[in-house]
């Protein structure tokens, strides 16, 4: 491979709900479930993207997410899982597809979000990443993305092999691309394939007509437990049997054909290719499904509570809901991150100057875990619920956004502000273009910049200045109540 795997399409929060049932509802005849363990995952073309990911592979998604809590747990999930994430804007909200189940079934499932939104154009950098990929999956859920113009432009130019996973209410895929893989229903009724016949007789049939109807290299009708059905030259179609395989089959699709693309991308014929994810579909339903497939996703930071109105502005639905107004008004968004552990004037004097570079100011703020593994054991001082409420007491700020992550990126990818700002000296020569956040903010046409900051003032010195206040820690480590205390005192007293 020469670059990058590519997956472009719609992506989904899907959650799993487990539970066990043990009553009727006293006022319907419905079952009651109690849950007991929930578990989210990207869904749609964000989970081939994952599974490409899982292969070793170095993956990008193009994907539109939505400024919601579901948009940032959604880049939470993908950074964790090792995808580079090159977010388009959504309108609407992020789409959710909830699985209640009990015992490994599906009870119900409840599918929320709405409407599609409509993605929004792709920057230089998307179009640029389209150009040089090893190979392309267009994954495609029927909400738009694989249906914008200059993505589509940018696929019908590029000299990769794309293969196309369509949906009935998406687009037909662009002319010439290497494989298109339909499932027997979706084959059926997009190639209107009037009834009758056998079962492979149909699907042949299908496949043929899609084939000629979209200049395609070839079509692969996956046919579930049995394998797949190959139509490309020639009359006489590629029939792949599936080892014997039975669970949970939900994402079996999107295995197959993320696994069809990365042997493509390898240099491997369509045949081989195609066989090859068969027999990665069948291993993956007969291994448990998603379930087993993937890690175990990052947990979710327990944030203070947002209040909608003349409250607290924390959270990612605070902050999504100010980063829609100001890009609806066509404002600039900016964003900086840190600790802010112990607010002190260097720190109020960098978040003035950030503000001013635009129309909002979004804080990323490192969660109490985040803090400890960044400082030690004996950090934050102050716990993230009053780091956060300190800051939106600033005039300067306008939302802040809790993160669990070591690093700020899988925050940005969904934010994606125009601005991140970084507080520095700029005496020591180091500039925008060294930060690890630069080629981030690159994916979207977004800048980093430094703004000076005051000498002299800096959270450790001033923890120092309460321990030297106090005679010192007493033994073994101190708690984070202790280090709050002992700073009281010691500024009560003078301390500098």
């Amino acid at each position: 491979m020469t670059g990058p795997v590519v997956v472009l399409g719609d992506t989904l929060l899907d959650r799993d709900v487990e539970g066990l049932v043990n009553r009727l509802c006293p006022d319907s005849p419905v079952p009651v479930l109690d849950e007991t363990t929930s578990v989210d995952r990207p869904g749609g073309a964000g989970l081939a993207a994952v599974f490409a990911a899982a292969q070793g592979a170095e993956v990008a998604l193009v994907t539109a997410v939505a400024d919601d809590a579901g948009g940032a747990r959604l880049g939470t999930l993908l950074a964790a899982a090792g995808v580079q994430l090159y977010a388009l804007p959504l309108t609407g909200a992020t789409p959710e597809k909830i699985r209640l189940r009990v015992r490994g079934r599906v009870l119900l499932r409840h599918d929320r979000g709405g409407a599609a939104g409509v993605p929004g154009e792709p920057g230089e950098a998307v179009l640029r990443l389209l150009a040089t990929a090893s190979a392309v999956l267009v994954s495609d859920y029927g909400r738009g993305v694989a249906g914008q113009r200059a993505l589509c432009a940018a696929l019908a130019a590029t000299r990769s092999p794309v293969v196309w996973d369509p949906h009935p209410r998406g687009p037909a895929p662009v002319p010439g691309v290497h494989l298109a893989t339909p499932n027997e229903p979706e084959a059926r009724e997009l190639a209107k394939t009037p009834p009758g016949g056998s079962r492979l007789a149909t699907a042949s049939r299908s496949a043929q007509a899609l084939r000629r109807r979209w200049q395609a290299g070839a079509v692969a009708v996956t046919l579930g437990g049995d394998g797949a059905l190959l139509c490309h030259a020639g009359s006489t179609p590629l029939v792949v049997p599936a080892p014997a395989a039975e669970g949970d089959t939900c994402g079996a699709g999107d295995r197959f054909a993320a696994a069809a693309t990365l042997a493509l991308a390898r240099g491997a014929l369509v045949s081989e290719a195609v066989q090859e994810a068969v027999t990665e579909a069948s291993a993956y339903v007969a291994g448990g499904g998603v379930a087993a497939a993937l890690p175990a996703p990052p947990r979710t930071v327990a944030a203070p509570a947002v209040l909608t109105a003349g409250g607290e502005r924390i959270g990612a639905g605070a902050a999504g809901a100010v980063v829609t107004r100001v890009r609806a008004a066509g404002g600039t968004v900016v964003a900086t991150g840190g600790c802010f552990d112990l607010l002190h004037a260097g720190h109020v004097a960098t978040l003035q100057a950030a503000r001013q570079l635009g129309d909002c100011l979004i804080v990323c703020l490192n969660s109490d875990a985040g803090v400890a593994g960044l400082k030690g054991p004996e950090r934050p001082v102050v716990p993230q619920g009053d780091r956060s409420r300190l800051l939106t007491a600033l005039g300067c700020v306008d939302a802040v956004l809790i993160f669990d992550e070591p690093t700020p990126h899988a925050v940005l990818s969904w934010l994606r502000p125009d601005i991140w700002v970084k507080g520095g000296d700029y005496a020591s020569g180091g500039g925008a273009e060294t930060l690890p956040e630069s080629e981030i903010l690159a994916r979207w046409g977004g800048h980093t910049v430094i703004v000076p900051y005051l000498d002299g003032r800096s959270t450790t010195d001033m923890i120092a200045a309460a321990r030297l206040g106090r005679g010192g820690w007493p033994s073994g480590a101190a708690t984070a109540g202790t280090a709050r205390e002992a700073v009281v005192r010691s500024t009560a007293k003078g301390a500098r």
